[in-house]
């Protein structure tokens, strides 16, 4: 077992200035700190408070993944992405939350759940956090369970790709989405 692990550490907060809150579930601030041994020497971080998310690598019996086609505003294109979603439910289990998406996105229940990695998605700018998890043995969902989707989500379509050519459009970079990469090649990593 290797030593290699990431440690909790803080440095010393001098000021803090909320940028913006509003309807989304983030916000942004501004920290003032300095290292630990030089309090003389402050400088300012912006940090966008992410609530976390969860992504679901949802596979059948045929390693077929079930991926969505998304438009995303901020990069300018229709995404090909896993179902995913943000942990804005207080409390909520991260296993739940990947749960409730599947069903709410795609429609699609799992008998059989499995962690798959916990990353940082930009530490040097946000707080968010996500969940990755394979889901299987896959079957119909009766219903959303009251979700009705609107705005880009009420675009979306669903389509089931093989694991293989997923992961060639992924490392020729014809799918960037970069949690929809992390899971393939994590999952594939699992495999071995």
């Amino acid at each position: 077992m290797s030593g290699v692990a990431d440690q909790a550490e803080t440095w010393p907060v001098h000021e803090v200035e909320d940028i913006w809150s509003g309807p989304a579930p983030f916000s942004v601030r501004r920290d003032t700190l300095s290292a630990p041994d030089r309090p003389e020497v402050t400088f300012g971080r912006l940090v966008l408070e992410h609530p976390g998310a969860v992504v679901v690598l949802a596979l059948d019996e045929q390693d077929r993944v079930l991926v969505l086609h998304q438009y995303r505003h901020p990069v300018g294109h229709r995404l090909v992405e896993l179902p995913a979603g943000l942990l804005d439910v207080e409390g909520e289990d991260p296993l739940v939350t990947a749960q409730r998406e599947l069903r709410e996105e795609a429609l699609v229940l799992a008998e059989r759940w499995q962690h798959l990695l916990t990353t940082y998605s930009s530490p040097g700018l946000t707080s968010e956090v996500i969940h990755y998890y394979v889901a299987q043995g896959l079957s119909a969902a009766p219903d959303r369970d009251g979700f009705e989707p609107e705005h880009e989500e009420a675009d979306m379509t669903l389509e089931w790709v093989p694991l293989d050519e997923l992961l060639t459009a992924v490392r020729e970079g014809r799918v960037a989405d970069g949690p929809t990469a992390f899971a393939v090649l994590a999952y594939l990593q699992l495999l071995r």
